[in-house]
């Protein structure tokens, strides 16, 4: 049972029961991102992720992991670009202490300068980590040069020349006006009673109050260009490819779905099939569906040789040629419907999924879809639909990143044409 509330000083409450489970997953999601924030203030939501379990007023960064350690607990948050989250899975005879760590957590931060100071050096690894890493790096690189300009396009990490010069009142400040009620959500799902979650949110958040609050701003525009680094280091190229999708709440969103587990975002999908196992041309290639509340990214993953790229380029061109080009058979149709099915129902059997299933749907719905509605949505798409949202998405050519030992070789914008 799922039950919404919207407590006097405008925070929201969503809680599912599920009695069948021993275990509650609960969290703080808060509607604002880095998408949210100045170009000089780039990387601080995330930085502030880090921050907040690094000590409160009343608790340091030791106790608050001795608590959770103490009662077996798991602890976790993120940031992205339109929200982000602190989140506690515990078993549900602690899910007082649980509201009590977050309620802290919210409404005390330290944001201690000697632990920023550290925590400082602890995000200029993780912001190394992705130059060491290709296949989030060459994804960096398309989004800046896809969305220039725009906080879409910029990395949720920050620089080191963003970060660099953030103190405490900077932190301070960007807190206060962005945690007020209204941007924040506490969802919890697990074996609960929605009247208990309650009185505990409503302890632990009442003395939270409204403030004015960044809004999301303007919608990116899209630029198909071709963006290129080389990177002697490393052995492979890497490749992505893409164009603009769509937004979370779009009609069409559920054909975008089966297109993408089609065309890439499977085992048994065309580029999986025909690029990898037929041909043995690369280990790794997918596609992936990115959605905003105004925006979208369709894109295209691969690893390959140097010698192998234009070839790997050219066929999955091909590939998307054929779904804008031929309607899906029956069979292929059912198959990748079965498979987006099967991936959701699976995928919430786990507390923590469910809460963030809540959650997510709040945000950009500002409702809740019940299990039926979704597979009903995914069964009621067609061969029509998917060939029509593939014609929509890829109308004339490709966006493009590439990484790697390029020496001398970049890929032609003719060659990217659909």
């Amino acid at each position: 049972m799922i039950v919404k509330e919207t407590l006097d000083n405008g925070l929201t409450l969503i809680t599912e029961s599920i009695p069948e489970v021993r275990s509650v997953a609960v969290g703080v999601w808060l509607k604002r991102g880095s998408r949210h924030e100045r170009p000089e203030q780039t990387g601080i939501s995330h930085f502030i992720e880090h921050m907040v379990f690094k000590g409160t007023k009343t608790r340091s960064a030791e106790r608050i992991a001795e608590e959770m350690d103490s009662i077996g607990g798991h602890m976790d948050a993120f940031t992205a670009k339109e929200y982000a989250s602190f989140h506690l899975k515990v078993l549900d005879q602690h899910l007082s202490v649980a509201v009590d760590i977050l309620g802290d957590i919210v409404m005390n931060p330290l944001f201690d300068p000697v632990e920023m100071a550290r925590e400082k050096k602890v995000i200029f690894e993780e912001i190394n980590m992705v130059e060491d890493t290709p296949d989030d790096l060459v994804m960096e690189l398309f989004a800046e040069a896809f969305w220039p300009g725009h906080p879409l396009g910029r990395s949720i990490l920050g620089s080191k020349r963003s970060l660099g010069p953030l103190r405490r009142a900077d932190l301070a400040r960007f807190f206060a006006r962005v945690y007020q009620p209204s941007n924040i959500l506490i969802a919890a799902a697990g074996h609960l009673e929605h009247e208990v979650a309650s009185a505990l949110v409503r302890r632990h958040f009442c003395g939270l109050r409204a403030r004015r609050s960044p809004a999301n701003g303007r919608a990116p525009r899209s630029v198909t260009r071709v963006v290129t680094r080389s990177k002697r280091e490393l052995e492979q190229v890497h490749i992505c490819l893409g164009t603009a999708g769509l937004a979370q709440t779009d009609p069409d969103r559920y054909g975008c779905y089966v297109l993408n587990t089609v065309l890439g975002g499977s085992m048994s999908s065309r580029l999986f099939q025909n690029i990898r196992e037929k041909r043995g041309l690369v280990y790794s290639i997918s596609s992936g569906v990115t959605a905003y509340s105004d925006a979208g990214l369709f894109s295209i993953y691969a690893a390959t040789s140097r010698d192998s790229v234009r070839e790997v380029i050219h066929l999955t061109l091909e590939e998307i040629r054929r779904l804008c080009a031929e309607k899906l058979g029956e069979e292929e149709l059912r198959r990748a419907k079965d498979h987006l099915k099967g991936s959701l129902v699976l995928s919430l059997e786990y507390t923590g999924a469910r809460m963030s299933q809540l959650a997510r749907e709040e945000i950009y719905f500002g409702r809740t879809f019940t299990l039926d509605e979704l597979l009903d949505e995914i069964e009621a798409v067609t061969a029509d639909d998917v060939q029509r949202v593939a014609s929509e998405l890829f109308r004339e050519r490709v966006a493009a990143s590439v990484l790697g030992d390029l020496r001398r070789w970049r890929p032609r914008e003719k060659d990217l044409v659909v």
